[in-house]
Protein backbone atom coordinates (compact mmCIF):
# COMPACT_ATOMS: atom_id res chain seq x y z
CA UNK A 1 0.00 0.00 0.00
CA UNK A 2 2.59 2.73 1.45
CA UNK A 3 5.06 2.55 -1.88
CA UNK A 4 8.16 3.58 -1.52
CA UNK A 5 7.45 6.90 -3.86
CA UNK A 6 4.38 7.99 -1.72
CA UNK A 7 6.35 7.42 1.27
CA UNK A 8 9.90 9.03 0.60
CA UNK A 9 9.29 12.39 1.69
CA UNK A 10 8.21 11.22 4.93
CA UNK A 11 10.98 8.76 5.56
CA UNK A 12 13.40 11.42 4.63
CA UNK A 13 12.01 13.68 7.85
CA UNK A 14 12.72 10.49 9.78
CA UNK A 15 8.78 9.48 9.42
CA UNK A 16 8.16 5.52 9.74
CA UNK A 17 4.94 4.15 8.73
CA UNK A 18 2.80 2.53 11.13
CA UNK A 19 1.33 -0.76 8.81
CA UNK A 20 -0.80 -1.84 11.88
CA UNK A 21 -2.96 1.23 12.00
CA UNK A 22 -2.47 2.13 7.70
CA UNK A 23 -5.80 1.02 6.05
CA UNK A 24 -5.32 0.38 2.59
CA UNK A 25 -9.02 -0.01 1.26
CA UNK A 26 -9.44 3.58 2.75
CA UNK A 27 -6.25 4.78 0.88
CA UNK A 28 -4.91 5.85 4.86
CA UNK A 29 -1.46 5.75 5.71
CA UNK A 30 -0.66 6.39 9.49
CA UNK A 31 2.81 7.15 10.55
CA UNK A 32 4.54 6.56 14.09
CA UNK A 33 3.32 8.50 16.82
CA UNK A 34 6.72 10.77 17.97
CA UNK A 35 6.12 11.46 21.93
CA UNK A 36 7.48 15.01 22.65
CA UNK A 37 8.78 16.18 26.36
CA UNK A 38 7.25 19.32 27.76
CA UNK A 39 8.65 22.78 27.77
CA UNK A 40 8.40 24.08 31.20
CA UNK A 41 6.67 27.35 31.07
CA UNK A 42 5.44 26.44 27.36
CA UNK A 43 3.96 23.78 26.07
CA UNK A 44 2.88 20.42 28.38
CA UNK A 45 3.87 17.07 27.29
CA UNK A 46 2.31 15.77 23.71
CA UNK A 47 2.23 13.11 21.14
CA UNK A 48 2.60 13.77 17.59
CA UNK A 49 0.70 11.76 14.72
CA UNK A 50 0.49 12.19 11.05
CA UNK A 51 -2.09 10.66 8.57
CA UNK A 52 -1.67 10.97 4.93
CA UNK A 53 -5.02 10.29 2.84
CA UNK A 54 -5.30 10.28 -0.79
CA UNK A 55 -8.39 12.28 -1.86
CA UNK A 56 -8.74 11.55 -5.20
CA UNK A 57 -7.62 13.48 -8.81
CA UNK A 58 -3.82 13.61 -7.40
CA UNK A 59 -3.93 15.32 -4.28
CA UNK A 60 -3.55 14.40 -0.69
CA UNK A 61 -4.99 15.41 2.49
CA UNK A 62 -2.09 15.83 5.34
CA UNK A 63 -3.20 15.61 9.29
CA UNK A 64 -1.16 16.70 12.17
CA UNK A 65 -2.61 15.41 15.68
CA UNK A 66 -1.35 16.87 18.58
CA UNK A 67 -2.70 14.51 21.63
CA UNK A 68 -2.75 15.69 25.47
CA UNK A 69 -2.15 13.55 28.55
CA UNK A 70 -5.34 15.34 29.95
CA UNK A 71 -7.30 14.47 26.49
CA UNK A 72 -7.35 17.76 24.51
CA UNK A 73 -6.38 17.14 21.14
CA UNK A 74 -5.20 19.85 18.71
CA UNK A 75 -5.09 19.01 14.93
CA UNK A 76 -3.66 20.61 11.50
CA UNK A 77 -4.59 19.71 8.28
CA UNK A 78 -3.39 20.60 4.43
CA UNK A 79 -4.39 19.77 1.08
CA UNK A 80 -2.18 19.32 -2.14
CA UNK A 81 -0.35 17.46 -5.05
CA UNK A 82 2.86 17.55 -3.42
CA UNK A 83 3.29 15.84 -0.40
CA UNK A 84 6.73 16.64 0.32
CA UNK A 85 5.26 20.45 0.16
CA UNK A 86 2.63 19.35 2.64
CA UNK A 87 5.04 17.71 5.12
CA UNK A 88 7.36 21.10 5.17
CA UNK A 89 4.50 23.52 5.63
CA UNK A 90 2.75 21.18 8.53
CA UNK A 91 6.08 21.49 9.95
CA UNK A 92 6.97 24.44 9.86
CA UNK A 93 3.71 25.51 11.86
CA UNK A 94 5.42 25.13 15.90
CA UNK A 95 2.72 22.96 18.60
CA UNK A 96 2.96 26.02 19.93
CA UNK A 97 0.71 27.86 17.77
CA UNK A 98 -1.58 25.31 18.40
CA UNK A 99 -1.53 24.54 22.20
CA UNK A 100 -1.65 27.24 24.73
CA UNK A 101 -1.20 26.83 28.54
CA UNK A 102 -2.57 29.33 31.18
CA UNK A 103 -2.57 29.33 34.82
CA UNK A 104 -5.09 26.74 35.44
CA UNK A 105 -6.12 26.18 31.78
CA UNK A 106 -4.94 24.70 28.45
CA UNK A 107 -5.89 25.85 25.27
CA UNK A 108 -5.96 23.12 22.18
CA UNK A 109 -6.93 24.72 18.72
CA UNK A 110 -7.89 22.64 15.37
CA UNK A 111 -6.67 24.69 12.44
CA UNK A 112 -6.57 24.09 8.41
CA UNK A 113 -4.15 25.63 6.15
CA UNK A 114 -5.79 28.12 4.01
CA UNK A 115 -5.47 28.15 0.22
CA UNK A 116 -2.29 30.50 0.49
CA UNK A 117 -0.46 28.31 2.43
CA UNK A 118 -0.91 25.39 -0.13
CA UNK A 119 -0.40 27.84 -3.25
CA UNK A 120 2.18 27.03 -5.88
CA UNK A 121 4.54 29.58 -4.82
CA UNK A 122 4.35 28.24 -1.42
CA UNK A 123 5.18 24.74 -2.24
CA UNK A 124 8.05 26.07 -4.29
CA UNK A 125 9.35 27.60 -1.28
CA UNK A 126 8.58 24.17 0.79
CA UNK A 127 12.49 23.58 1.72
CA UNK A 128 11.93 27.01 3.93
CA UNK A 129 8.06 27.66 4.46
CA UNK A 130 6.61 30.01 6.78
CA UNK A 131 3.37 29.99 7.54
CA UNK A 132 1.76 33.37 8.76
CA UNK A 133 -0.70 33.73 11.28
CA UNK A 134 -3.35 34.73 8.26
CA UNK A 135 -3.33 31.38 6.70
CA UNK A 136 -3.96 29.35 9.79
CA UNK A 137 -7.52 29.27 9.60
CA UNK A 138 -9.30 28.49 13.07
CA UNK A 139 -11.78 25.50 12.67
CA UNK A 140 -12.46 25.23 16.46
CA UNK A 141 -10.82 25.69 20.17
CA UNK A 142 -11.57 23.35 23.15
CA UNK A 143 -10.13 24.68 26.88
CA UNK A 144 -9.89 22.34 29.91
CA UNK A 145 -10.08 24.52 33.00
CA UNK A 146 -11.60 23.37 35.99
CA UNK A 147 -13.51 19.85 35.43
CA UNK A 148 -15.09 21.72 32.51
CA UNK A 149 -14.85 21.75 28.73
CA UNK A 150 -15.28 25.10 26.33
CA UNK A 151 -15.28 24.46 23.25
CA UNK A 152 -16.02 27.06 20.40
CA UNK A 153 -16.56 26.26 16.99
CA UNK A 154 -16.02 28.68 14.16
CA UNK A 155 -17.79 29.05 10.90
CA UNK A 156 -16.01 29.65 8.18
CA UNK A 157 -18.84 32.54 6.43
CA UNK A 158 -18.07 35.98 8.07
CA UNK A 159 -21.07 37.20 9.88
CA UNK A 160 -22.25 33.51 11.28
CA UNK A 161 -21.62 33.81 15.11
CA UNK A 162 -19.54 30.63 16.72
CA UNK A 163 -21.00 28.46 18.36
CA UNK A 164 -19.76 28.03 22.48
CA UNK A 165 -20.53 25.55 24.73
CA UNK A 166 -19.32 24.74 28.25
CA UNK A 167 -19.88 20.75 29.42
CA UNK A 168 -18.43 18.66 32.65
CA UNK A 169 -15.82 16.44 31.82
CA UNK A 170 -17.19 14.16 34.52
CA UNK A 171 -20.59 13.10 34.33
CA UNK A 172 -22.95 14.06 36.73
CA UNK A 173 -20.91 16.73 37.66
CA UNK A 174 -23.39 18.92 40.34
CA UNK A 175 -21.97 22.51 38.87
CA UNK A 176 -24.30 25.16 38.24
CA UNK A 177 -23.12 28.26 36.17
CA UNK A 178 -24.86 32.00 36.48
CA UNK A 179 -26.48 32.56 33.44
CA UNK A 180 -24.19 35.76 33.02
CA UNK A 181 -20.53 34.08 33.74
CA UNK A 182 -19.35 35.28 30.36
CA UNK A 183 -21.36 38.27 29.44
CA UNK A 184 -19.97 40.54 32.17
CA UNK A 185 -16.76 40.57 29.63
CA UNK A 186 -18.43 42.63 27.78
CA UNK A 187 -21.13 43.40 24.57
CA UNK A 188 -19.71 41.25 22.56
CA UNK A 189 -20.21 38.14 25.23
CA UNK A 190 -23.68 36.54 25.42
CA UNK A 191 -25.96 34.69 28.46
CA UNK A 192 -25.35 31.18 28.37
CA UNK A 193 -28.19 28.81 28.40
CA UNK A 194 -28.32 25.64 29.82
CA UNK A 195 -29.17 22.60 27.44
CA UNK A 196 -28.81 18.77 27.87
CA UNK A 197 -25.31 18.50 28.54
CA UNK A 198 -24.38 21.46 29.27
CA UNK A 199 -24.49 25.34 28.80
CA UNK A 200 -24.40 26.63 24.77
CA UNK A 201 -24.49 30.30 23.88
CA UNK A 202 -23.81 31.77 20.39
CA UNK A 203 -20.67 34.21 19.91
CA UNK A 204 -20.19 37.03 17.08
CA UNK A 205 -16.71 37.64 16.16
CA UNK A 206 -15.57 40.91 14.71
CA UNK A 207 -13.68 41.64 11.28
CA UNK A 208 -13.50 39.45 8.43
CA UNK A 209 -10.68 36.81 7.15
CA UNK A 210 -7.70 36.95 9.07
CA UNK A 211 -9.14 39.50 11.50
CA UNK A 212 -12.16 37.08 12.82
CA UNK A 213 -9.80 34.36 13.31
CA UNK A 214 -7.45 36.27 15.35
CA UNK A 215 -11.09 38.09 17.77
CA UNK A 216 -11.85 33.91 18.11
CA UNK A 217 -8.29 32.90 19.27
CA UNK A 218 -8.38 36.40 21.58
CA UNK A 219 -11.60 35.32 23.11
CA UNK A 220 -11.13 31.90 23.91
CA UNK A 221 -7.90 32.96 25.56
CA UNK A 222 -9.84 35.31 27.46
CA UNK A 223 -12.51 33.07 28.40
CA UNK A 224 -9.85 30.61 29.93
CA UNK A 225 -8.48 33.32 31.88
CA UNK A 226 -12.06 34.48 32.81
CA UNK A 227 -13.03 31.17 34.40
CA UNK A 228 -10.01 29.50 35.61
CA UNK A 229 -9.58 33.22 37.77
CA UNK A 230 -13.62 32.80 38.43
CA UNK A 231 -13.91 29.10 39.18
CA UNK A 232 -10.92 28.99 41.54
CA UNK A 233 -13.13 31.59 44.04
CA UNK A 234 -16.19 30.75 45.60
CA UNK A 235 -19.73 31.67 44.13
CA UNK A 236 -19.94 34.80 45.89
CA UNK A 237 -16.77 36.11 44.75
CA UNK A 238 -17.80 36.25 41.50
CA UNK A 239 -20.86 38.64 42.00
CA UNK A 240 -18.79 40.85 43.96
CA UNK A 241 -16.03 41.24 41.91
CA UNK A 242 -18.63 41.49 39.02
CA UNK A 243 -21.50 43.46 40.52
CA UNK A 244 -21.35 46.80 38.11
CA UNK A 245 -21.20 44.07 35.14
CA UNK A 246 -23.77 42.10 35.90
CA UNK A 247 -26.46 44.68 36.56
CA UNK A 248 -25.15 46.22 33.16
CA UNK A 249 -25.90 42.90 31.47
CA UNK A 250 -29.25 42.67 33.11
CA UNK A 251 -29.95 46.32 31.50
CA UNK A 252 -28.68 44.76 28.07
CA UNK A 253 -31.29 41.77 28.62
CA UNK A 254 -34.31 44.25 29.23
CA UNK A 255 -33.54 46.12 25.55
CA UNK A 256 -35.40 43.65 23.59
CA UNK A 257 -38.58 44.36 26.11
CA UNK A 258 -38.32 47.60 26.03
CA UNK A 259 -38.15 48.01 22.54
CA UNK A 260 -41.03 45.77 22.19
CA UNK A 261 -43.43 47.53 24.39
CA UNK A 262 -42.64 50.78 22.86
CA UNK A 263 -43.35 49.43 19.50
CA UNK A 264 -46.52 48.27 21.14
CA UNK A 265 -47.50 51.86 22.81
CA UNK A 266 -46.55 53.76 19.42
CA UNK A 267 -49.11 51.79 17.61
CA UNK A 268 -51.42 52.07 20.41
CA UNK A 269 -50.74 56.11 20.36
CA UNK A 270 -50.49 56.35 16.47
CA UNK A 271 -54.44 56.93 16.00
CA UNK A 272 -54.18 59.89 17.99
CA UNK A 273 -52.04 61.80 15.96
CA UNK A 274 -54.93 62.76 13.57
CA UNK A 275 -52.11 62.87 10.37
CA UNK A 276 -52.55 64.23 6.89
CA UNK A 277 -53.21 61.02 4.22
CA UNK A 278 -50.35 62.47 2.60
CA UNK A 279 -48.21 63.07 5.46
CA UNK A 280 -44.39 61.65 5.50
CA UNK A 281 -44.93 60.36 8.70
CA UNK A 282 -47.91 58.64 7.90
CA UNK A 283 -46.11 56.60 5.59
CA UNK A 284 -43.49 56.25 7.45
CA UNK A 285 -45.68 54.58 9.97
CA UNK A 286 -47.08 52.30 7.55
CA UNK A 287 -44.20 50.83 6.12
CA UNK A 288 -43.12 50.09 9.38
CA UNK A 289 -43.95 46.56 9.30
CA UNK A 290 -41.88 45.03 6.79
CA UNK A 291 -39.04 47.57 7.04
CA UNK A 292 -38.83 45.84 11.32
CA UNK A 293 -39.41 42.58 9.51
CA UNK A 294 -36.34 43.34 7.37
CA UNK A 295 -34.38 44.71 10.06
CA UNK A 296 -34.66 41.17 12.14
CA UNK A 297 -33.42 39.08 9.97
CA UNK A 298 -30.13 41.50 9.68
CA UNK A 299 -29.53 40.36 13.10
CA UNK A 300 -26.90 37.98 13.66
CA UNK A 301 -29.12 36.32 16.29
CA UNK A 302 -32.70 36.57 17.53
CA UNK A 303 -33.47 38.91 20.59
CA UNK A 304 -34.89 37.54 23.76
CA UNK A 305 -37.70 39.17 24.55
CA UNK A 306 -37.85 38.50 28.67
CA UNK A 307 -37.61 39.99 32.01
CA UNK A 308 -34.36 38.77 32.92
CA UNK A 309 -33.73 37.92 37.01
CA UNK A 310 -31.77 40.52 39.19
CA UNK A 311 -28.21 40.02 39.91
CA UNK A 312 -27.95 38.29 43.44
CA UNK A 313 -24.88 37.27 45.27
CA UNK A 314 -24.80 33.13 45.83
CA UNK A 315 -25.22 31.51 48.77
CA UNK A 316 -23.38 28.54 48.05
CA UNK A 317 -20.01 27.86 49.46
CA UNK A 318 -18.02 26.40 46.72
CA UNK A 319 -19.40 26.22 42.88
CA UNK A 320 -19.90 22.13 43.64
CA UNK A 321 -22.42 21.65 45.85
CA UNK A 322 -24.66 18.20 45.47
CA UNK A 323 -28.14 19.09 46.71
CA UNK A 324 -27.67 22.67 46.74
CA UNK A 325 -26.76 24.19 43.40
CA UNK A 326 -30.04 26.11 42.64
CA UNK A 327 -28.32 29.38 44.64
CA UNK A 328 -25.26 29.45 42.36
CA UNK A 329 -27.32 30.35 39.13
CA UNK A 330 -26.98 34.17 39.48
Amino acid sequence: MASVEVVEPFARRGRRVDLAASDRSARRIVFRPVDHAASPGDLPALRESLELEDVGDGRWRLTRRLDLADGLQASLQAEGRDRGALLALIDAVAASRQVRVGEGWTLAMTHRLGPRAASPRAIADAAAPRVGDDELVLVRGTVHVHGLALTMKVPTVSGISADLSIEPLSPGDPIVLPEDLLAVLGRGWPCLARGANGWNAPVGLRGRGPARIADAQARLVQAAGHLASTLAEPPRAFHERRRAARWRVTLRRTVPLLASLALVAGAAGFPALELADDSPIRLLVFSSPPLLLALFFCLREMPRIEIPPLPRPSTASAWREPGDTEPARR
